[in-house]
């Protein structure tokens, strides 16, 4: 395996190639019938895999309520994007045992056990957060393939390692033997690719990818955007361009996740909105921090969590006729990022891992709803404002109607227990109560 400049990978990039050494090199491969162009494919070096750089992320299936008013997943609905992806030559999908409060891989699985198996690469994770004993860890590797319908995993991966460094590692996978166990099952066949998904530090990151040379790592997942490429928000969280680097340097492929922030990137502030589509009217926003991910050759896929279809169909358009950025476009995704950096909302990416709050609160929904408020300008407003009274009262009515009262951040009580869920080390009962008080402050202005 060897190292492919950014440069290098701009001049093949729009040429097709068969065979390739370099994760990144593209492959392009005429997309099915609806869609124009071809679908942009890069090629695993590990093992020859020609994966889709549009991967497909099931964390955020279509839900609906049952007969019992409990959410489930809508599996007809889950069913066509499946079918669709598929069809536009999507062949990516990764998912996790807790993933939908469990129901993901029952989800995908039922999805994909329709088509061929060899139509589709499967992405699931060991995400022993609680009981980490080998009984209970080998357990839930093995409820994956029933789950998944299938007897093998193409990519598989210790999930959310890096925060609490080596030693939190030593706990999760060694202590108990089962990244052992998971080796063992590389060798006979089970296991395609092994990897892990990283959140933390930069120290902590130094530690796990210090592990490669004891465990040959065949791939890791990192998260990566434009946002977090040199101004990731966090007390947490590494840049992401670093994390590049150092697996650039090691030639390990990449596959990326949150590559919209949590949907943050795809509904941007209205002045940074328009500088992007003063440049091309026709992208959707989604698609600059898409194609922002696809212009580095390490990459392998890019996830994104495409709940709708309309979702879906945008990013089929971004990535058939795939065109890398330029470095003139990649100086605006820099000067949109530092923009972007100005603004006071919180980084969540509605991961779900926070819930549910013991006391009912919905964190992912209020930390949504007060972002959104200030993207439109309607936080931070002064009553000295002409149009104060206008922004106070749309913040209030939309709060109480996103969020029911009961589930409202006054709620909180400090207990901190979401705290060490939560991927990008939010600290949350900071953050609700910092929203509760400019809710109150806008609520006494009232006269």
């Amino acid at each position: 395996m060897e190292k492919i400049s950014r440069r290098d990978f701009l001049k093949i990039s729009g040429v097709a190639a068969l065979g390739v050494a370099a994760a990144g090199c593209s492959v392009r491969k005429p997309a099915a019938s609806g869609s124009e162009g071809e679908m942009e494919y890069r090629v695993n070096p590990g093992n020859g895999d020609k994966v889709a750089l549009l991967g497909y992320g099931c964390m955020r299936w279509p839900m609906i309520k049952d007969a019992d008013g409990k959410d489930i997943v809508d599996q007809e609905t889950v069913n066509m994007l499946v079918d669709r992806a598929i069809e536009a030559g999507v062949n990516y999908f990764d998912t996790s045992p807790v993933y939908l409060q469990g129901q993901s891989e029952r989800a995908t699985g039922i999805a994909l056990s329709r088509h061929p198996r060899d139509k589709y690469f499967i992405a699931t994770k060991l995400s022993n957060f609680g009981d980490r004993t080998p009984e209970a860890s080998k357990e839930m590797y093995r409820d994956s393939f029933a789950q998944m319908e299938t007897d093998y995993f193409d990519y598989y991966l210790l999930h959310a390692i890096g925060r609490g460094g080596y030693d939190a590692f030593k706990q999760r996978y060694e202590d108990n033997g089962m990244v052992d166990f998971l080796l063992k099952e590389r060798e006979a066949g089970r296991i395609r690719q092994l990897g892990f998904s990283f959140h933390g530090k930069q120290s902590e990151f130094d530690e796990m990818i210090a592990l490669h040379d004891k465990y040959k790592w065949d791939f890791v997942q990192i998260e990566m955007n434009y946002m977090d490429w040199k101004h990731a928000d966090g007390v947490r969280n590494v840049n992401a361009d670093y994390l590049y680097d150092e697996l650039d340097k090691r030639a390990l492929p990449i596959v990326v996740m949150e590559p919209l922030l949590g949907g943050r990137l795809g509904k941007l502030p209205n002045n940074v909105a328009a500088l992007l589509q003063a440049r091309d009217p026709d992208a959707s926003l989604a698609s600059w921090a898409f194609r922002f991910v696809g212009s580095y050759p390490r990459i392998l896929t890019v996830l994104s969590g495409m709940t709708y279809l309309e979702h879906l169909e945008d990013n089929i358009k971004t990535f058939t006729g795939f065109k890398p950025m330029s470095e003139e476009e990649l100086a605006l995704m820099e000067q949109v990022a530092v923009m972007m950096a100005e603004y006071p909302t919180v980084n969540c990416t509605g991961c779900n891992y926070c819930m549910p709050c013991p006391f009912g609160i919905d964190i992912p929904g209020i930390f949504a709803h007060y972002n959104a408020m200030v993207n439109e300008g309607a936080v931070g407003a002064s009553e000295e404002q002409k149009t104060f009274r206008k922004l106070r009262d749309r913040y209030l009515t939309t709060y109480n109607k996103a969020i029911p009262t009961v589930r409202q951040a006054d709620h909180c009580i400090g207990c901190g227990k979401c705290v060490h869920h939560c991927p990008q080390s939010i600290r949350i009962p900071h953050e609700l109560h910092r929203i509760d008080k400019q809710i109150e402050t806008l609520k006494r202005s009232i006269k």
